[in-house]
């Protein structure tokens, strides 16, 4: 059974992923990962897809939008995956950059990748750009809502799975919605092992500042 997604879901979606592409531009040029606007032109056009996506959307082109939207997550997935190993080989080595600029570019990375894995999340889960929320599949993780109400009176929406992604990566471990599939676990575990190394790295530079 399909189900159009509302647009306010689309609309919170399209300012998580703005106030990505602001914290790309702050990323400063020495742990940035090709030109300037390159993330920033990727994280774009998902916003632009988004907004394309409509509640109007025919089932039947589901799976291109699946595609696409796996495909441009992906991209930007690893492309802030590499500036994330640009900084750890920066806070290792020591480079020749600003303890401030280092701090607040990492701080951008670390949000930028609870972002992405909020929209991994979303489509793995959820509609995400195919526009219709399918409760004919099977769910890749429980929600305590899903214990006490039926799934015709509650379905998460982008907010919550990117409430999913903000504690994953603050606990480091599933707070109160549980992955069901080994896609979910692998996901979720990743997340968790790149913000404990993140966090590690960084509070230890800012030791350093400070002493």
């Amino acid at each position: 059974m399909m189900h159009p997604i509302e647009k306010n879901e689309l609309w919170h979606a399209q300012a998580t992923l703005a106030i990505a592409i602001i914290l790309q531009l702050t990323i400063t040029k020495a742990l940035r990962l090709g030109p300037q606007y390159l993330i920033a032109g990727f994280e774009l056009i998902l916003v632009i897809a988004i907004g394309y996506t409509a509640p109007r959307r025919h089932s039947t082109a589901e799976t291109i939008h699946k595609a696409f939207s796996t495909l441009m997550i992906a991209l930007v997935s690893l492309a802030n995956a590499a500036q994330l190993g640009l900084l750890i080989r920066a806070l290792i080595h020591g480079a020749n950059i600003p303890g401030k600029t280092l701090l607040t570019s990492a701080m951008a990375i670390f949000l930028t990748n609870i972002i992405m894995f909020g929209l991994w999340y979303w489509e793995l889960d959820s509609p995400g750009l195919s526009g219709r929320h399918n409760y004919n599949r099977d769910k890749q993780m429980l929600f305590p809502q899903n214990s006490s109400r039926s799934e015709d009176s509650w379905r998460p929406t982008f907010f919550d799975y990117l409430y999913v992604s903000i504690t994953n990566s603050t606990a480091f471990s599933p707070t109160d919605t549980m992955p069901l599939t080994h896609v979910a676990k692998g996901l979720m575990s990743l997340q968790a092992l790149i913000s404990l190394l993140t966090v590690v790295l960084v509070t230890a530079r800012a030791v350093n500042i400070l002493g």
